[in-house]
């Protein structure tokens, strides 16, 4: 409990001297401490304002405490990153100020002089487009040469044999049990693989593997066959399925190499689309890995 003051009343002389001598008290507690204490609340001085300590406990005081220059940086430090917008808020607003800046990326200058060369309103005969195309190529390898078709319908698919092959190794593995181990390891040396029947009970827990990579055997593919060696002699010679896209009327299919003669790209593409079927077919582009295509003529294959 704070000090007992006594106060003598009726004499005003003294009553007022009393009063006058506890002004100067508080005053001068004021000026010592800077802020007044009442019940755990702080007024700062000078402001009228008041803070109240957070976890204080009633009747508890608070001292004025002068933060060095050091403390007061690091106050303001913290300030701003207070202020600073969040990761966020920051990222979605870089990326309004950079997608003004990013320019859609266009192809390299040799592709854009190849891609002058060719008409596109034109339909090419294939002898002509087999010709321009190799006069377009501007790379150092030795590019694939591709076909694109759309078909009137979906679910178009078939089996035909290239008279010069598409000029890709096509690697056949035939089924046993050393090849089984080599698939549960994860290898797989092989493009196309072939099982005699009786093998297929133990290649069904391999499927949700071999399945999405295309490599799980099928009596459709001719990939299962009580013949496994003839069947593997047939794929080693190039014969080759095709089917439309799952989704869309679309075929694509790798005829042969830049390297090859005209006469034999000429002679692997027409026999291809033999095997589709020319009724079938609306439109085809032939093209390499990296050049433009180029609209053949369909009528005139």
């Amino acid at each position: 409990m704070g000090k007992i003051r006594t106060k003598l009343i009726g004499l005003e002389e003294v009553e007022k001297k009393q009063k006058k001598d506890a002004k100067v008290r508080r005053e001068e507690k004021k000026k010592r401490e800077g802020i007044k204490v009442k019940a755990g609340v702080k007024a700062v001085a000078g402001t009228g304002e008041r803070i109240r300590p957070v976890g204080g406990k009633g009747g508890e005081r608070m001292k004025q405490v002068e933060a060095s220059e050091k403390e007061l940086k690091k106050m303001d430090k913290a300030k701003e990153i207070l202020e600073k917008p969040s990761s966020a808020e920051a990222t979605e607003g870089e990326k309004k100020t950079t997608s003004k800046k990013i320019k859609k990326r266009s192809r390299g200058r040799n592709y854009q002089e190849a891609k002058k060369k060719i008409d596109k309103n034109k339909q090419y005969e294939l002898k002509n487009a087999v010709a321009l195309l190799k006069k377009i190529k501007f790379t150092k390898f030795d590019e694939t040469v591709e076909l694109h078709i759309n078909v009137r319908e979906n679910g178009v698919k078939g089996e035909v044999k290239l008279p010069h092959g598409t000029g890709k190794e096509i690697r056949v593995a035939i089924v046993d049990e050393k090849i089984l181990a080599e698939v549960e390891k994860g290898n797989f040396k092989f493009d196309v693989l072939i099982t005699h029947p009786s093998f297929m009970p133990k290649l069904v827990r391999f499927a949700k593997i071999l399945g999405p990579k295309g490599l799980m055997p099928n009596p459709k593919t001719g990939t299962i066959s009580e013949k496994p060696e003839e069947a593997a002699k047939k794929f080693k010679s190039g014969s080759i399925r095709f089917k439309t896209e799952t989704k869309f009327p679309i075929i694509h299919q790798i005829v042969g190499k830049l390297s090859f003669k005209d006469e034999a790209l000429v002679e692997n593409i027409t026999a291809f689309l033999n095997a589709i079927g020319k009724s079938k077919v609306e439109s085809v582009f032939l093209k390499s890995s990296m050049s433009p295509a180029i609209r053949l003529d369909v009528e005139k294959i």
